[in-house]
């Protein structure tokens, strides 16, 4: 019979590179929205049409479900890592471990709630169509705030990432070597 051994953690380079790989797909998959598949319907006139709204809307839905999938596996793998006792925590000792990564993780947590629960749902809301009979679909002057909103916390949310990834990648290197 196998007892298990109490006291034992977790070594951090187990969590760090799942870390690292979830937030390096949730950048990229961010940024092909916004500078390709964003513009490319921008430019090709699908937001004068009377179904993007729903096609908006059902795009964003999924994405944003994917979102709040990465930041929950980020903050559990930082706060995985925080707990871990295989070295001392602080900033300069491990970044992936540092107060900074845990709030930054639980603010992208907080931003993708935002963009699912909140500015998603009422973009699509507005860009819905009532008229049946509307020869031409004007967007609402909200919808110009709200993508206004979107885009500064889209620029937040990059910068977040982008200094995570900054923190988690320092780690990784010291412990490689």
């Amino acid at each position: 019979m196998l007892s298990p051994t109490l006291g034992t953690s977790p070594a951090p380079t187990r969590w760090l590179p799942w870390v690292l790989a979830v937030a390096l797909f949730w950048l990229s998959g961010s940024l092909l929205l916004d500078l390709l598949v964003m513009p490319v319907m921008y430019t090709s006139g699908m937001m004068a049409g009377s179904n993007f709204a729903t096609a908006g809307y059902s795009l964003f839905e999924a994405f944003n479900h994917v979102e709040l999938l990465c930041a929950a596996l980020i903050l559990t793998g930082l706060l995985t890592l925080r707990r871990s006792t295989a070295q001392a925590f602080g900033a300069v000792v491990s970044g992936s471990r540092c107060r900074w990564a845990v709030g930054i993780a639980t603010l992208l947590l907080t931003l993708a709630l935002v963009y699912t629960y909140g500015l998603t749902p009422e973009m699509g809301a507005l860009g819905l169509s009532l008229d049946a009979f509307a020869t031409q679909v004007e967007p609402p002057a909200a919808m110009a705030w709200m993508h206004g909103a979107y885009w500064g916390l889209e620029l937040v949310k990059l910068a977040g990432l982008g200094f995570l990834l900054s923190l988690c990648a320092q780690d990784l290197s010291t412990s490689t070597q």
